[in-house]
């Protein structure tokens, strides 16, 4: 399934992408929402503690760092991790950099994935408004159907890949304490982002709230 989920998450965002439009569908929207709820709050109940309890000091540095190497990706992936949609940057080049941010927000995604199936579960979620997000630029784009289909791919298999190679590398196991507060910093970046950006104005409406609400509650629960 860790590898298997996120796959599926990038077809399921994909075939949203070809119904839905979504700067405006509602659904989608709250679909965001949701997801940025859950995948916070299975990173602040589950992956949080448990780095703690390595008892590294430094584990607050790494999240940190995390947070700021987000913030840089962003810089070239123009937000597409949380919701944005910049149909007036479409050019007729292939998005080199789009790509590489992607997939080393992708890449990192999959480290922890191999201790948590809830974590599973909240990056797969994720992936699904980024994929959908992600397909509605490229097809819009001036790129070829199978630049556009090759760009999916590729960013399809960086979480999975992020999770074989934490799983088969000794020495990225011995710094997987530091590895995963990078995690946590990108995904407090990403999904704190969602959550503000969820509304105009930065307000939820009621429909918003009842997602977000409905989020947390399942990631407590699970």
């Amino acid at each position: 399934m860790i590898y298997i989920l996120p796959l599926l998450a990038v077809i399921i965002g994909f075939i949203i992408s070809l119904f839905l439009k979504p700067s405006s569908s509602v659904g989608f929207k709250l679909l965001l929402s949701f997801s940025g709820a859950y995948l916070l709050s299975v990173t602040v109940f589950e992956l949080l503690p448990e780095v703690y309890r390595s008892g590294d000091p430094n584990v607050g540095l790494f999240i940190m760092l995390g947070l700021l190497l987000q913030i840089v990706l962003e810089f070239t992936s123009k937000g597409v991790e949380h919701g944005h949609v910049h149909q007036n940057e479409v050019t007729g080049h292939f998005p080199y950099l789009l790509l590489i941010s992607l997939c080393i927000h992708a890449f990192l995604e999959g480290f922890p994935l191999n201790n948590s199936d809830h974590l599973l579960y909240g990056v797969a979620i994720h992936h699904i408004p980024v994929a959908a997000i992600l397909s509605t630029f490229l097809l819009s784009s001036k790129i070829t159907r199978v630049q556009a289909f090759l760009f999916l791919v590729i960013f399809a298999i960086m979480t999975p890949l992020g999770s074989w190679a934490e799983a088969n590398f000794e020495v990225l196991r011995r710094y997987e304490a530091y590895i995963n507060a990078v995690v946590i910093g990108i995904f407090l970046h990403v999904s704190t982002t969602i959550l503000f950006e969820a509304s105009k104005n930065h307000k939820f409406n009621a429909s918003k709230l009842v997602v977000i609400v409905l989020g947390i509650l399942l990631a407590y629960l699970l």
